[in-house]
């Protein structure tokens, strides 16, 4: 048998996992972040070490042995969490779940315990492995004891053996005392000497040997202050010392043999993960055969399966589910794998050759009147698009009903909305499939099996579903908004916008030679040349050879980031040449041959892909390329945009863009007589800012206070601090703190409004927009601080950010309506934040102008008017 002990620090790997995570609670309400991450690092654990014995060690009490030697040992530590303790009887519930053995000792520590299970485990020829993230237990280190310190996150850990303590410290494991002795240990209050740091502990350690030999050698030390404190502080040192070594011989009861490990009971620990809704954490667990099984059935059990080798009259029904199976994320160049229908006559998989040949699915599919249900109806009406087919008539999206029901979730996986709600019948593809570039298509059978499933689940679902947006209020902004759109999306995104390459290729050429200029004025100012892309390289030019002032320093030298940068810009002519250079260099990269690698073989055009069901604000979002982050601060950013050009001769981009929509949103749903007036009188809302807060008249208003106006304003939307305001400023905290005083008092009812979104948020957990999406605040009445104020800004600005985002779709799904119901050739090509793109026939500019104005400033009826600005050009840049 292979002996291998566990023993793991109980409290650390708890403590680790509560402050790694963010609070967590299950739908009780009930904190359980500590207890997921410690249940996930358990699990890798288990996986990783498949131990034969495993023991978790916890603390028994504040009180241990070591107080009597030093009353102040640890006293320094900061009382633990409520949050925390709260959790620790859940940990435990855990362990007992997963039948692993725990132990704690009065007056000892999980150390102790730890140390002295290790020692008899080394005896008795077993491999011995220990996790925690004390690096107490180093001194525990030997040929057949490692030790696994956590690092940054919960389950990243870094491992010592013999060989990594000497790479690291250079000092064997069973000198960790003597270090702490002369360094000490401010987390454990261990004192040490003063002003002797562990570099200094490690050198004399390596020079002379254990701490007796440093103390006894001082006068050969270095340094006649550094002599001086080991002379004077040598008890304490070595008392310090004795703090710092685990007892190995610690009245520990359980044997070796108590601690054999079998494994745990699959059922047993899927009740406990469902109780605490660790639904991400069932996949790891496995699952029994008769079970695997039993889920199956369930999933089935309410169809007749049949896989045909023809599309039949009796699929082609309403309602049915429906899945396009493909696993490629991107769409635009996915090949389809396989076909899965369920209605009330059964569940159907069909050949997708077979599919795509058959006329009366093509006609189904087209058909408005049958009623379809899917996932992710966007990415499936895309797919059949680039093979042809036209799809209507889908009335649900399982997808984006999760999305609406709740935003803040962190995925809406198929697999994961059936777990939620309880059903075990679909697997996530990456089980079946692989991942990334190991995704294979399997064998016939396993592959009809997983798409029956997944249809079966969608149909399923929707009922449930539906309730729930129902009982959300949310039905409308389903029916009416997100699945209009999803269409919407769908036709722009098959559309895609065309991009003239030669243009495109010569814009690299000039950017070429812009970055070779920046490069020859940059080592004419460093006085040599040198790689500019090597922070290793660039380090030493500006804070040794120029001398700037070092801001940030890293484990590899000093950092040279965008930020670091940025702080240092009035410092040397230097710096604005850097930054210039990197931003050149990002264009280059990122737009001129990113934007050439992704035009489409049989287009000939871009073909984004657009996000609905990823932000908690409802604002959509674009990949593959993302178009809607074009940098338009610099002049040659904002040329990328010469590039994209109507795909026809004759005809033209026009852009339409809401005018400051989030401030005039504000204005609506606060009330605020002030600043609806600026709206209503069509001033210039920050330069009324300015006179307002300032008490100026409006040709008293200069460019700084328009500025500051400007920044205050758009600050409040998102919920400013002082601080932020401050940075953005370039001015004390106090003075900024004095410009958001100014602001309230100028309008009090924006004041108000703020005040009650937190109200609201505390009271239901969760704020709502206009059209009454959800937005949760998990932490809104959380004790720290720190998370409880981000949750309160982000009670004040949701609403606000999106209704913005509500309207514009609303303005694309009206407008794409309109397009239709008037036969007009114009099309609908991007969607930029606040911005609509178009591409329209000469003869319907005109036409296109009014007619795009006027949808878009009436899509919502406001207290203060929506105003939209149309402008038009050969390419999107001429429209901007």
């Amino acid at each position: 048998m292979n002996k291998k002990l566990v023993l793991v620090d109980g409290n650390s790997i708890a403590y680790r996992a509560f402050f790694a995570l963010p609070l967590l609670t299950n739908d009780q309400g009930v904190y359980t972040n500590a207890v997921y991450g410690f249940t996930n690092m358990l699990m890798k654990i288990l996986e990783d070490q498949e131990p034969s014995h495993i023991l978790i060690a916890f603390d028994a009490g504040k009180t241990t042995f070591r107080h009597e030697q030093f009353e102040s040992y640890k006293s320094d530590r900061e009382k633990t969490p409520p949050e925390l303790s709260e959790q620790m009887p859940i940990i435990k519930e855990v362990l007992q779940a997963f039948q692993i053995k725990v132990t704690r000792i009065e007056l000892y520590e999980a150390d102790d315990i730890i140390g002295t299970l290790s020692k008899r485990g080394e005896d008795e020829g077993f491999d011995v492995r220990i996790y925690t993230g004390d690096k107490d237990l180093l001194q525990l280190v030997s040929e057949r004891t490692h030790v696994a310190i956590t690092k940054k996150g919960i389950t990243n850990v870094e491992w010592f053996d013999e060989a990594h303590m000497e790479e690291v410290y250079g000092i064997p494991a069973s000198h960790i005392p003597d270090m702490k002795g002369l360094a000490g240990d401010s987390s454990d209050n261990i004192p040490g000497i003063p002003k002797v740091g562990e570099k200094t502990a490690l050198k004399l350690l390596k020079e002379f040997g254990n701490i007796e030999e440093v103390l006894n050698s001082s006068e050969q030390v270095s340094g006649p202050k550094l002599r001086e404190r080991l002379t004077e502080f040598r008890d304490q040192a070595l008392m310090s010392k004795e703090l710092a070594v685990i007892h190995r011989e610690s009245p520990v009861e359980e044997s070796l043999s108590d601690l054999e490990y079998t494994g745990y009971e699959t059922n047993d620990v899927r009740k406990l993960f469902t109780e605490y809704g660790f639904n991400s954490l069932m996949k790891h667990i496995g699952v029994d055969d008769e079970e695997q099984i039993e889920a199956k059935e369930r999933a089935l059990e309410e169809f007749t399966f049949h896989h045909e080798q023809e599309i039949t009259e009796d699929m082609l029904q309403s309602p049915a589910a429906l899945v396009i199976e493909s696993p490629t994320e991107n769409y635009h160049h996915a090949e389809i794998w396989g076909l899965g229908i369920v209605n009330e006559n059964g569940s159907y998989t069909v050949p997708m050759d077979v599919a795509l040949q058959s006329d009366d699915f093509k006609a189904w599919l087209a058909d408005e009147t049958k009623e379809k249900y899917v996932f992710d109806g966007k990415k499936l009406t895309v797919m059949l698009g680039w093979e042809g087919f036209d799809v209507r008539g889908i009335v649900f999206d399982t997808l984006i009903a999760s999305y609406l029901i709740d935003p803040s979730l962190s995925s809406h996986d198929l697999a994961n909305i059936a777990e939620r709600r309880e059903m075990t019948s679909v697997l996530l593809d990456e089980e079946v499939y692989g991942k990334g570039a190991k995704q294979q298509k399997p064998e016939a059978d396993a592959l009809n099996d997983h798409i029956a499933r997944k249809t079966a689940t969608i149909w399923k679902l929707q009922p449930l579903l539906k309730e729930e947006l129902t009982t959300n209020d949310q039905w409308q902004l389903f029916e009416t908004l997100e699945l209009p759109l999803a269409l919407v999306l769908s036709e722009m995104e098959l559309e895609g916008v065309k991009v003239d390459q030669e243009q495109l290729k010569q814009m690299g050429v000039e950017l070429d030679e812009r970055l070779g200029q920046l490069e020859r004025d940059i080592h004419e100012l460093a006085g040599e040349d040198f790689n500019i892309n090597s922070p290793k390289q660039l380090g030493p030019i500006l804070f040794e050879k120029l001398g700037l002032p070092v801001i940030k320093k890293t484990k590899t030298g000093y950092s040279t980031a965008a930020d670091v940068l940025e702080k240092l810009e009035g410092e040397h002519d230097i710096i604005p040449n850097l930054l210039h250079y990197r931003q050149i260099s990002k264009l280059r990269s990122t737009y001129v041959e990113g934007l050439l690698k992704v035009i489409h073989g049989k287009s000939n055009k871009i073909h984004t892909r657009f996000n609905q069901a990823l932000t908690q604000t409802g604002r959509l979002s674009s990949q593959d390329p993302n178009l809607q982050n074009i940098p338009i601060r610099l002049e040659e950013g904002r040329k990328i945009r010469k590039v994209f050009v109507p795909s026809e001769e004759n005809w033209y981009i026009l852009a339409a863009d809401y005018s400051q929509i989030e401030l005039r949103v504000l204005a609506h749903m606060s009330g605020d007589e002030k600043l609806m007036e600026a709206f209503h009188e069509g001033q210039d809302v920050h330069t009324k800012t300015a006179m307002d807060v300032f008490d100026v008249s409006k040709d008293d208003v200069t460019d700084t206070m328009r500025r500051n106006a400007k920044a205050v304003n758009f600050g409040i939307v998102y919920g400013i601090s002082d601080y932020g305001l401050s940075q953005n400023l370039g001015i004390t905290r106090k003075e900024a703190q004095s410009f958001i005083d100014k602001y309230f008092e100028t309008y009090p009812n924006v004041k108000r409004y703020m005040d009650e979104s937190i109200a609201y948020a505390k009271e239901h957990g969760y704020v709502t927009t206009l059209l009454k999406r959800r937005r949760y605040l998990h932490d809104i009445n959380n004790r720290n601080f720190n998370l409880r104020s981000f949750a309160e800004r982000t009670a004040m600005n949701t609403p606000i950010q999106g209704t913005a985002a509500d309207i514009i779709k609303k303005a694309m799904v009206d407008v794409a309506n309109t397009l239709n119901d008037q036969s007009l050739k114009s099309r609908l090509l991007l969607q930029v934040h606040d911005e609509l793109i178009f591409e329209v026939p000469e003869s319907e500019l005109e036409t296109m102008k009014q007619l795009v104005s006027d949808l878009m400033s009436q899509t919502i009826s406001l207290d203060v008017p929506l105003v939209v600005d149309v402008e038009f050009g050969k390419t999107w840049y001429e429209a901007k």
